[in-house]
This record gives structure tokens, sequence and C-alpha cells, in this order.
């Protein structure tokens, strides 16, 4: 049986995250204006995976967040996708690691990637961040209050708020890539039906495309096939933000799978409505 956490998440956490991030930034930077070569990409792809790279930029960032944060939340337990779990298997807070979500982009030189930190305690996704190192932007979702800073507008933290959108027709959707929802078959035929719809269809973005949900930017993200470590931290973002954000059982989505994002709920239920048989 998992217990209360030790401590309440500290009000100085952002600071030390802030830390983390700004040393994991630099490795990002120094990874992604470097020699191709010298990212010896692997890849980590098995069965009908397809080709899904890891890099030495991927490695080097979760070692780091991952001492880090045992370092300050020690007794918790810490899931990251290139080394696993550590820390108790009953731990009440558990805080999910995706050093570069978008390794691909990252290889191809696209910005729609970031590192991603979230935390569940008690079951519930309460704490999520989402770095961008190379347009200096910092997604941040603590004590249910959502904000972005920039570097280029200085130290200020922007409040963060979705757009409203409540119906398919007027909606911006974005999608990693269609493949999520199988080449052919119902689900992708139903996923292709959501893509009419809407007002605008685009691809690409990974994690980045929630936060420009969480921002107003886009009113619907839609995917599928996603792990823990790919959305946990982009939940409490998305809904401090005031949007919805689901899984197929219509509560958070923190084991992934496939996921609907939203401006609110109403767009959220009615893409649901098509994308359900």
């Amino acid at each position: 049986m998992t217990s209360r956490p030790e401590r309440p998440l500290d009000p100085d956490l952002t600071e030390r995250i802030d830390e983390l991030l700004a040393a994991t930034g630099r490795i990002a930077r120094r990874h992604f204006y470097g020699d191709l070569e010298a990212l010896a990409a692997a890849d980590k792809g098995i069965g009908d995976r397809g080709y899904d790279p890891v890099t030495e930029a991927d490695r080097a960032i979760e070692e780091l967040l991952r001492a880090g944060i045992s370092s300050m939340a020690s007794g918790d337990r810490v899931v990251g996708e290139e080394n696993g779990e550590t820390g108790p298997a009953d731990a009440a807070r558990t805080w999910y690691l995706d050093p570069i979500d978008g390794t691909k982009a990252f290889l191809t030189g696209m910005a729609g990637w970031g590192t991603l930190i979230g935390v569940v305690e008690n079951g519930r996704a309460v704490a999520g961040w989402m770095d961008q190192p190379i347009l200096g932007e910092t997604f941040t979702a603590i004590h249910g209050r959502a904000t972005v800073r920039r570097r280029a507008d200085g130290p200020a933290a922007i409040e963060l708020h979705a757009s409203g959108c409540t119906e398919l027709s007027d909606a911006i959707l974005y999608t990693t890539h269609p493949s999520m929802f199988g080449d052919d078959g119902e689900v992708r035929r139903r996923y292709d039906e959501l893509g009419r719809r809407v007002r605008l269809q685009r691809f690409g973005g990974d994690c980045y495309a929630y936060c420009m949900l969480a921002a107003g930017r886009i009113d619907l993200v839609v995917e599928a096939d996603l792990n823990s470590y790919d959305i946990v931290a982009l939940i409490p973002i998305i809904e401090a933000a005031g949007g919805v954000i689901t899984g197929t059982d219509g509560g958070q989505p923190l084991e992934g799978g496939t996921v609907v994002a939203a401006a609110t709920r109403e767009l959220a239920e009615q893409a649901w409505a098509v994308l359900r048989p």
C-alpha cells in the first residue's frame, strides 16, 4: 500500500528543477549543434516499432536528471525512458523523465522536442516541466499554475491559458505522425475522419504541441502508442491552463496509450465520439 509523501512538493522546487534544466539544456545544445556522428545514435526499434533512435544526449541528460532528483527527493521512485525504474515500487511519489521527447526531431535538426519531468503523487499527475533549450522556453505546471518562461523575455513567468475552443469544426489539430494510428484499419479510419472534421490538421511537434495547446495556439492534440514518460509531465501543464487531457477510460492517461488533449471538455468529448468504435 502506498503512503503519503514524506513531505509535499517544496515551494522552491521550481528553482531547483530550473538549475537541473539549465544543465541539461547545455548538454542538449552542444549535441544539437555539434557533429551528427558524435551523437552516436542507436536504434532501439524492435519488430513493428520501426526506427526508434537513442543518442548520447538522451543518455547524458537522463543520467543528470536522475541523479539530481534522487538527491533532492530521496525515497521517491524515478522512471526514465532510457534507464527504467529506481526507488521503491510503492513510493507515493514518482518522477517520470523523458530526456529528449522527440529524438527523431532532435536528430533531424527540428525544434519540436523537449526535456520532460513529470510528478505523480498518490495516483495523480501534479506537476510537470517541458524545457525546450533551443527556443529558450520552459513550460511549467506546479501548485495548479501553468506558466512559460522565455529567455528572450527575461525571468518573468507568463500565465498559460487554453483557447476555449468548443467545436471540432473550429479546432486546430496536431499529431506527431498519423502512423501512430496504423496504416489502415478501423482505428486509422476513425482518426482520418477526425482530421476531416477539424478546421486545420498539422503533423509534428511531439511534446511541444501539447504546450502550444496550453498556450492557446492549438486546440486539440490526439496521439496513440504513448508511454507514461511521454505524457505525465504534460498532463498538469494542460490541466492548469484550463484544458482537458484524457485516456480511453476518461481519466488522466498516466500509462500513456491513446490520448486526447483538448482546449475544453466539450471539444474532448467530440473528439472521443469520433475516435471510439
